[in-house]
């Protein structure tokens, strides 16, 4: 529901799923698989495509080269060093995880799907030293935009991080698998 609060302003309330999940690995053993499971996006390529104007074929074709389990690492911090300095112990890595052919195929319904697009992951030890993987539930963030099309590419992705965390041997929320958008 979107209020206009102003003719050049409006605000989108609305609620988000952050699924937090408890794997049963060591930290450091889950970061690496989740890391080989989802590589880098590969900029140098990409950016030889921009400069050759390729076609999106080719764009698709190379991504999924890139992302053999559906999904780029666009960015990654590892907060552990500098939270270190205050004297916090606890071990954490954020990653903005996502896969631009996915984005556009919101974004050319709301450009603004980009505040979502990638989605922000993390790995992090709990105070008992278990690991967790957490992330929001993409369709609970797409949804907020009103739009069919683009709760549909949000649920999609639901299904594909349920995919990817069977893959990496994670807990799977029932949330990302019942092909609705869920509250609560």
């Amino acid at each position: 529901m979107t209020q206009q609060t102003g003719s050049r302003i409006s605000t989108v309330p609305h609620e988000v799923n952050r699924l937090t999940v408890r794997v049963d690995a060591p930290f450091q053993e889950f970061r690496e698989r989740y890391e080989r499971a989802v590589p880098p996006f590969d900029a140098a390529r990409f950016e030889q495509l921009i400069k050759e104007n390729a076609d999106w074929d080719t764009v698709l074709r190379a991504t999924t080269q890139n992302a053999p389990h559906d999904f780029i690492i666009y960015w990654k911090f590892d907060a552990t060093p500098i939270m270190r300095l205050a004297g916090d112990r606890w071990l954490c890595v954020e990653y903005l995880m996502g896969n631009h052919t996915i984005a556009q195929r919101m974004y050319h319904h709301d450009p603004a799907i980009m505040l979502y697009a990638p989605l922000r992951t993390m790995i992090y030890e709990d105070s008992a030293g278990a690991t967790r993987f957490a992330v929001d539930q993409p369709s609970t963030r797409f949804s907020s935009f009103g739009d069919p099309d683009i709760t549909e590419v949000g649920l999609e992705l639901d299904r594909e991080l349920a995919a990817l965390l069977e893959h990496l041997e994670a807990p799977v929320p029932a949330e990302l698998v019942r092909g609705r958008v869920s509250h609560g």
